[in-house]
């Protein structure tokens, strides 16, 4: 089956073009006619597969975008593309998009099919521009036609034992071991691995005892809890997905085993929907180390009302992740073109490797790039579940509550 590839045009006065264009085109032709036209940007995401549910939190950021662009007068004709969590599905529509006229590409939130894109797009001369995706591969084998807004996971992982440094100073804790535990998976693998190299440098004030895998297909994680319980730690270090997570809280629910805190040094299954609806009360208090939306910032609080109506059954609060950075990607893309004026493959990109673009959504300086393509800039912030709601507890320029450990017992939680 030939996957779906569907279009969005961006139009930032709809409303009052039909009406005066005619007008426009009697009084000033040549002004008309010289603006440059919209930049077509081919939206590539996992909507279907098993990477759906990011994947289409991620497409609300983009459907929401081109409101949102249009508000400040950036002018973009988006053609959305499911790439159903498949690398080669992934290459064929990047190939597909454009021969059909796409001037820029972004996606593609699973680094396997981003790979596979950036291929395409380098051999094109068309700019890829990454929403969200960990490989360090995409801007160290050498890319030309390549920028990331987002950290590799190995970044992630850094920064988010750094916090882990000031929450334990913030909340006055003493925790002596901590247990890592993973899924047996290339992701998993991959953030042990990272944790093997950066820990012993950490300088964190507890032993890492033990990294303990385990099967995301298994009904269960209460011989992992079992593990865990016969080590005891004082802090139990994971980077679960939203299903793993809940599996992961009901075995030390049932075994009665209460750890200082649960800690997600680069991971997103802590604060999912999903996570939050099967757990209750049982959710809150675990805290996840990850970029995250400034939620005090103009661009911000656009997005965020602009989703509310678009959305109205989701919540910014829990979606911001994807869709702050998707949105990111496409402002990236919008601004560099209008710098640009010219949505040619090499005049493009060089107007994106000099982006310098202050006034964004997720947390951190002005966003720019060094000449891997890569923004290097990017934190991590402190979010801990608060009455079902990830909220920002450090750093403290940033955070709207105070982060609360050891964790309280979860019997009594209502």
């Amino acid at each position: 089956m030939t996957p779906t590839v569907r279009r969005q045009v961006l139009n930032r006065r709809q409303v009052l073009a039909g009406a005066v264009a005619t007008g426009l085109e009697l009084v000033a032709p040549a002004v008309v006619r010289a603006q440059p036209q919209a930049l077509k940007i081919a939206v590539l995401l996992p909507r279907s597969g098993y990477l759906a549910k990011a994947g289409q939190s991620c497409h609300r950021g983009a459907l929401v975008a081109t409101k949102v662009l249009g508000n400040f007068n950036y002018r973009v004709d988006l053609v959305h593309a499911d790439i159903e969590s498949n690398p080669d599905t992934a290459r064929t529509l990047a190939e597909q998009v454009i021969n059909e006229g796409a001037q820029c590409v972004v996606g593609a939130f699973d680094s396997a099919s981003t790979l596979a894109i950036a291929q395409v797009c380098e051999q094109r001369q068309i700019p890829l521009v990454v929403n969200i995706a960990w490989a360090p591969q995409l801007t160290e084998q050498g890319y030309q036609f390549v920028v990331r807004n987002f950290p590799s996971g190995g970044t992630v992982l850094s920064n988010g034992l750094a916090q882990i440094k000031d929450l334990i100073a913030a909340t006055n804790i003493k925790p002596k071991t901590a247990i890592f535990i993973h899924a047996n998976d290339s992701f998993g693998t991959a953030q042990r691995q990272t944790l093997d190299k950066v820990f012993p440098t950490a300088g964190l004030p507890f032993r890492l005892v033990k990294s303990i895998a385990y099967d995301p297909k298994a009904q269960d994680l209460s011989v992992e809890v079992t593990k865990i319980r016969g080590h005891n730690p004082d802090v139990v270090l994971a980077v679960p997905r939203a299903a793993d997570a809940i599996k992961l809280v009901r075995d030390m629910v049932r075994q009665h085993f209460q750890p200082m805190a649960i800690i997600a040094p680069g991971a997103l299954g802590l604060f999912d929907e999903e996570f939050y609806q099967a757990l209750g009360p049982l959710a809150d208090y675990h805290i996840a180390m990850l970029p995250w939306a400034k939620e005090n910032a103009g661009l911000t609080r656009a997005l965020a009302a602009a989703f509310k109506v678009d959305q109205p059954n989701l919540r910014f609060a829990v979606e911001c992740f994807n869709v702050g950075f998707t949105f990111e990607a496409l402002l990236i893309a919008a601004d560099a073109f209008r710098r640009a004026g010219s949505a040619n493959g090499r005049e493009l990109m060089a107007a994106l490797k000099s982006t310098d673009l202050a006034d964004h959504v997720m947390i951190g300086p002005a966003i720019s790039f060094d000449q891997k393509g890569q923004n290097s800039r990017i934190p991590s912030a402190c979010i801990q579940n608060r009455h079902r709601t990830p909220t920002v507890v450090l750093p403290l320029d940033v955070a709207t509550m105070a982060p609360v450990l050891p964790q309280p017992p979860w019997l009594g939680r209502s």
